[in-house]
């Protein structure tokens, strides 16, 4: 029998070929500017690290977008996915973690609720739409043009100015 291992040029190949996935972060101001914010930096945010606070947008609502681009031998080709979140930074700089959880499991709540939206309660329908109005204060949707905007910078054809983070 053969060797199991393909020839060198061949595992060259397919090694080039790979296919990977990259998630980008983006905040935007109240103008549009598209502000990169490093997957770190969202992480220590979550977990309100004194290195987490956000002077620029303190005391804000801020439109976050989060975006998965396909990656090919190292280049950026397609936005796969995206989400777009609203985060409210307290007047300290810090992220309302507690408010972005509730907002996110209302999300999911709505997406996987498979019960009737009107109930008959006293003979008369009953919608419940709490869970809902949770969810939609925690999301946008860009319009055309502000996509555009988002997926150039995701995919590295616009430049855009990062967030800062300080203690």
């Amino acid at each position: 029998m053969g060797s199991a291992e393909p020839p060198a040029d061949v595992r060259l190949t397919r090694t080039a070929d790979l296919v990977k996935l990259s998630s980008k972060l983006f905040l935007l101001s109240a103008d549009d500017t598209l502000h990169a914010l490093a997957s770190t930096a969202f992480m220590r945010m979550l977990r309100q690290e004194d290195l987490a606070r956000v002077p620029d947008f303190a005391g804000q609502r801020v439109r976050q977008a989060s975006v998965v681009v396909q990656v090919v031998g190292g280049t950026p080709l397609q936005m796969v996915h995206s989400t777009f979140s609203i985060l409210d930074i307290k007047p300290d700089g810090f992220l309302d973690v507690d408010r972005l959880n509730t907002q996110q499991i209302a999300r999911l709540d709505v997406s996987f609720d498979r019960s009737s939206p009107a109930d008959e309660v006293a003979g008369g329908p009953v919608i419940d739409a709490a869970q809902r109005f949770v969810a939609r204060g925690g999301s946008w949707e860009p319009d055309a043009r502000l996509l555009r905007r988002i997926e150039a910078a995701a995919l590295g054809k616009a430049s855009c100015p990062r967030v800062r983070l300080l203690r």
